[in-house]
Parts: C-alpha cells; structure tokens; sequence
C-alpha cells in the first residue's frame, strides 16, 4: 500500500472542480474511446498466456532485449528497477532505445545472439529510432526473421510492423488502439518483456485494478484533490517537482516526465497554450543541486516527496570516529536507512517552511501491489488534470510535427 498525504490547502477547492474531473474520467472509461482503464483486468488474460510461453522460451534465454522508445520503453525500465531486487531471477533485459551510435554499440556488446530474445515494440509502428535499431541488429547479428522464434513484435493491429511480423510469420502482441503509448506498460508494451523475464505482472496488475476501484468508489480523493489544486494554480505553481528518495525512483521519475508532459503540454480549446512542467530529482543527492531553488528561489513550484516508509536493506553506518571528522558522528550506529528517511522528512519540513506547496507519497514497502497502484495513481492524475485544463490528453501534435520536420531533412538529401 501507499499512503498519499496532500500539506497544501484544501478549503479553497470547488467541489464543482472535484466533480467535473470525476466526471470526466467515467465518461472516458464508460465511452471506450480511452482504454489503459481496462488494462488492469483486459492483460490478465495475455498475462496467463505469457507464463506457457515464459516456461518454453525459459531454457533457451537468459536475455530480452527491448527495442522501443518513450512509451515503449520507460514504463518496462520504471517497473523491472522498481522490482528487481524483488525478483533476483529474473532475465536480464537490455534496452535499446536511443539513436545515439554510442549506446547502441555499447548495448550490441551486451547481446549474447544465441541466448537473447528480440522484443521489437511500437505503438504506430513507424517508430523511426526503433526500426533504424532493428535493422541494425539484423544486419549486426545475422537474424534469420522468416520464421523466427527469436524475434516477438508489440504494435498496434493495423500498423505497418504487425503486416511485417504477419508477412515473415513473427509472433506479435497487440497494443489496443485506444491505449495511448505513454500509457501503454500494462498492455502488452510491458506485460510481455516484463513477464518473459520472470517478474509477477499478475500481482502488479492486481494492485493497479485494486487502486482503480477505489478511485471510482470516490475513496482517492486526494487524487482529485491534488489535480484540481494544480490546475486552478498553474499560472502561480507551474511547475512540479517530483523528489523521490531512492535510486530505485529514478527510472519511474522518467516515465512520470513523459507521461505528464506529453501528456498535459497542449493547446486548450480556446487555443491557449497550458501545461505543467514535470521535473524529476532524487534524493538526498539532488539537496546538493537544485534544493536552494526550489527555497529561496521563485515561489513558482509545487514538490511532491516520494520516499519508502520502511526498507529490509539495513545497511549500517559503523560506530567509527575519526579525527578532524567527528562532526558526522551523530549519525553512528543508525541504519543508512534511516539517514535517507531523515533527509527527506528534514528536506520536506525546510520546503514547508519556506511557504512551497507540497504533498507526499509514502512507499510502505516497495513491491508489486504498490508498483501497481502508482502506476494507475500517475495516469490518473494525469487523466483528471487533462480534463480539467481542457485539452486532449492523449495526442502529442507537437511531437508529430517534428517527426515531419525530420522526415524532411532526409528527402531533401
């Protein structure tokens, strides 16, 4: 379970606001025009079908590759660290994602051709960083595709790399149609790396499906809360700063950045440009960075603190004094544990104080129910904010002209 506390005020809230996000949400859930709210019980059944496959391909790989981007990626690298000391077992699994020269030959160092399973996943199918990638690991490993059972493809039904998967006999997974990239991973995007590697996705599914039926039963209200505060503040607080007091955070500080900017960075209906900028900081090392900022820099901020109520991982400091570095003994025989613990709520009460708005996200324990509910947590969030700033949270025209733009470049030469 997570605990969700908002510090900021709530008095000044319309209920009417709470309403129309609430409202919103079960229109696109009931019309089937939005689709990831179905996922967490729609992948239980890909799910299953996934663990007869995972006991076939168990003894002939030890390594999934995934070869995606943005949504097709992030979501999978979010969970597997959350999870993976969870899960010692499970496959090692290599992303290449970017078409940065550098790191694809850094990860084609990694792949072991004859023990590596190829998870090619696009949502339109076009992607260009993707099948740029995918030839070059044909070309690089000599991947025989007519036939093989090395190779799987994640895409959207009618797209041009499931006619390619169907045309050399590749088994493909489906992506709804009305399941949106960035928040795809409980569809097929995540479901099948994630469960080809050993995790338990049928755990993480349930504890997004448990979060879901609470927030439709109206008992996530900070959630509403935390949106309609956000949006009827954007023009003081645009910006919202997510510090997350754990390494482990750091790749699902990635996807919570895509997902809310992509997400939420639109014209509105009267054409307006609004958004909120989401900025991702790990604690403590980012008190080190961007802490006095966020303090005495402009009051134009929000912070949310993410941090494990408790930790197995009871890592000492020793009872070691040393000369000319007695000042850091009062820490001495605490657990590094507690040290990460006390930054955070020591961190959290000095933004306080300095009069930003904050609310906090308390991990009681990192595992695959708690994975699950943030997962839908985040979506959410995004969803109702989306509704309540008037836009269309699902498209991405700014990052589809771009596509355009480079398209360009390349028929010109």
């Amino acid at each position: 379970m997570v605990r969700f506390t908002n510090h900021f005020s709530t008095k000044t809230l319309d209920p009417f606001t709470l309403e129309k996000g609430y409202e919103a949400l079960c229109y696109e859930a009931k019309g089937g025009s939005v689709g990831y709210y179905d996922l967490p019980h729609s992948s239980q059944k890909l799910v299953e079908e996934l663990e007869d496959v995972y006991h076939t391909i168990d003894r002939r790989f030890n390594t999934i590759a995934v070869v995606g981007i943005g949504g097709s990626s992030l979501g999978i690298k979010a969970i597997e660290r959350l999870l993976r000391s969870n899960t010692p077992n499970a496959k090692k699994i290599i992303y290449l994602e970017n078409s940065d020269p550098i790191s694809i030959m850094h990860e084609m160092k990694e792949i072991d051709k004859f023990r590596t399973l190829f998870i090619v996943i696009s949502k339109s199918g076009g992607t260009v960083e993707t099948l740029s990638i995918f030839k070059r690991l044909i070309v690089s490993f000599e991947l025989t595709v007519k036939n093989s059972e090395q190779i799987y493809i994640v895409s959207d039904e009618e797209s041009i790399l499931s006619r390619f998967a169907d045309e050399n006999n590749l088994r493909r997974f489906v992506i709804p149609s009305n399941v949106g990239g960035r928040f795809s991973v409980l569809s097929a995007v995540g479901m099948v790396p994630l469960t080809l590697a050993g995790f338990d996705t049928k755990t993480i599914l349930q504890g997004g499906a448990d979060f879901l039926e609470r927030f439709w039963n109206r008992k996530e209200e900070h959630l509403l809360q935390k949106a309609a505060f956000y949006v009827t503040h954007r023009d003081q607080y645009p910006m919202n700063v997510l510090f997350a007091y754990s390494d482990t955070f750091e790749e699902f500080g990635k996807w919570v950045v895509q997902l809310w900017g992509e997400s939420l960075g639109k014209r509105n209906r009267r054409g307006e440009r609004v958004g909120l900028t989401p900025i991702s900081l790990i604690g403590s090392v980012d008190q080190h960075s961007f802490l006095q900022l966020i303090i005495e820099g402009p009051l134009n901020k929000t912070v949310t603190f993410m941090h494990i109520e408790s930790s197995e991982k009871h890592l000492m400091v020793p009872e070691l004094s040393l000369k000319y570095l007695e000042k850091s003994d009062f820490i001495n025989g605490k657990s590094f544990s507690d040290l990460i613990s006390a930054q955070c709520q020591a961190t959290m009460e000095s933004v306080l104080q300095s009069g930003v708005s904050v609310d906090e996200i308390a991990w009681k324990e990192i595992n695959e129910i708690s994975v699950g509910e943030m997962i839908l947590y985040y979506e959410l969030l995004t969803s109702t904010s989306g509704a309540l700033l008037e836009i269309n949270t699902y498209d991405q025209p700014g990052v589809e002209l771009g596509k355009e733009i480079l398209l360009s470049y390349f028929q010109k030469g």
